[in-house]
C-alpha cells in the first residue's frame, strides 16, 4: 500500500511517477525498497492518467454518499409509521 501512497504523493506534488522517484520516496521513509513491487506498480500505471482516475473515484464516492443519504432518509421516514402500527396493536 505504501507504494501506491508514494505514487499518489509524487503525482500530487507534480513529480513524475517513475521507478527512481518511487524508490526515493520509499527509501526516505526508512523502509526497504522492494524492486519487484516498484516495477509492478510502474507497469500497472503505464498509460494511466492518475488525475482522471482520482476524479472518477471522487465522483463515484460522492454518488455513493448521496445514495446512502437517501436510504437513511427513507428509513427515518418509515420508522414513525412502524411505531404507530405497534401502538395500534396494543390498544387494538
Amino acid at each position: 500500500m505504501e507504494y501506491i501512497y508514494a505514487a499518489l504523493l509524487l503525482h500530487k506534488l507534480g513529480h513524475q511517477v517513475s521507478e527512481e522517484n518511487l524508490k526515493k520516496v520509499i527509501h526516505a521513509t526508512g523502509s526497504q525498497v522492494d524492486d519487484a513491487k516498484v516495477k509492478t506498480l510502474i507497469a500497472s500505471l503505464k498509460g494511466v492518467d492518475i488525475g482522471k482516475e482520482l476524479e472518477s473515484a471522487s465522483i463515484v464516492t460522492a454518488q455513493t454518499a448521496i445514495v446512502e443519504t437517501k436510504k437513511e432518509e427513507k428509513k427515518e421516514e418509515e420508522k414513525p409509521v412502524e411505531s404507530a402500527a405497534g401502538l395500534a396493536a396494543l390498544f387494538g
